[in-house]
């Protein structure tokens, strides 16, 4: 039907500029998380960009199923608000008419929703953390800070410099402090640079400086000055990531019978059927009171939404604390909202509820 397809086109319009706007907030907030990490040492610079795509992965779920909700009420309230509902009752169409259209746009959005819940996010969350830790264990010249102190992580090796490239691997005014066989070394050269062996060792060499030798206790020292001096940068061990339930594979985490283990499947599961009760929701929450203004059922909605969403995450907390068994807490927070929307509908109906007096 020609109706279908412009309601469906406007559906989809709605929510790439719903998507968009939230995605960009979203991104800008972890984008400007990660810089300060990078500025204080806690994450290579290079990694800000691996790990800014793990991180919309992760929450692309939640975004979706509100950009869902509110690209079928942005577009409804319009119908309200310009007299189209009005030609829709006349023609004898009821508000439930409205479900078919809706559940069309809404399929392939919770199809997503529910790969995206099950599958994406779990991977990009086991990802990012075997990310950091292969980051975390590099001992190179791209995680050194210019202006602050860098430790290794063994303790054994302090490193300082004034300024980084624009290339990152080239240092200029270098502080190296490094206890070795009882003996302190201090190193201090004009530059540096990062250089990789044929075996695959890298090197921070530094040139144009001195090297001073003390043994702690006793006035005897040794000056050395060089024009390369290079040090050998030793990774520190990899340690695989954690398998904590956000970062687990669907089938092992139903294989697994612990209460976390629920506790995120009970999460994974609510997800895509939250999408679509959300879905169903916006339909008769759209209807728009010119007295009451337009923003109303937005307020409404935002309100709802965020106590729909709490719930969930209490039912979750709930599961894993054992305070709540699995079976009840997978549909209990589903059938509260759906008695609600089935109360919307109701209203919306103009059906006269059961407590309301009749007009004389």
């Amino acid at each position: 039907m020609i109706f279908d397809r412009a309601i469906r086109r406007e559906f989809v319009q709605s929510a790439a500029g719903i998507s968009v706007a939230l995605l960009a907030i979203l991104l800008s907030t972890n984008l400007i998380r990660l810089l300060n990490d990078a500025a204080g040492g806690r994450v290579a610079p290079e990694a800000v960009l691996a790990l800014l795509g793990f991180a919309a992965l992760n929450f692309l779920p939640v975004l979706l199923t509100l950009t869902l909700f509110i690209a079928i009420l942005l577009c409804l309230s319009r119908a309200y608000r310009d007299s189209e509902m009005v030609v829709w009752f006349s023609c004898g169409q009821p508000l439930t008419a409205w479900i078919r259209p809706v559940m069309r746009f809404a399929f392939p959005v919770v199809l997503a929703i529910g790969l995206l819940s099950a599958f994406l996010s779990p991977w990009a969350n086991m990802k990012s953390a075997e990310f950091k830790e292969k980051l975390g264990a590099r001992q190179d010249v791209s995680q050194v800070t210019p202006g602050a102190f860098r430790e290794s992580k063994k303790g054994e090796r302090v490193v300082f410099v004034e300024a980084v490239g624009n290339d990152i691997t080239q240092v200029r005014n270098v502080f190296v402090a490094a206890m070795q066989e009882g003996k302190l070394g201090v190193v201090m050269a004009a530059k540096g640079h990062q250089e990789f062996a044929a075996n695959g060792d890298r090197f921070m060499v530094l040139e144009n400086g001195s090297r001073y030798e003390v043994e702690p206790g006793t006035p005897e020292f040794k000056i050395m000055d060089f024009e390369r001096y290079a040090l050998r940068s030793e990774d520190a061990s990899i340690r695989p990531a954690d398998a904590i339930p956000n970062r687990t594979p669907l089938w092992d985490l139903i294989r697994d019978n612990t209460r976390a283990s629920q506790g995120e499947l009970l999460w994974r599961l609510g997800m895509p059927v939250s999408a679509v009760l959300l879905a169903l929701l916006a339909i008769p929450l759209s209807f728009v009171n010119p007295r009451a203004g337009r923003s109303t059922n937005m307020l409404m909605a935002i309100l709802i939404w965020a106590i729909y969403s709490n719930l969930i995450q209490t039912s979750q907390t709930w599961v894993t604390q054992g305070k709540l068994p699995f079976w009840f807490a997978s549909w209990a927070p589903h059938a509260v909202m759906g008695l609600l929307i089935a109360a919307f509908f109701y209203r919306r109906l103009n059906v006269r509820l059961p407590w309301q007096k009749r007009n004389a």
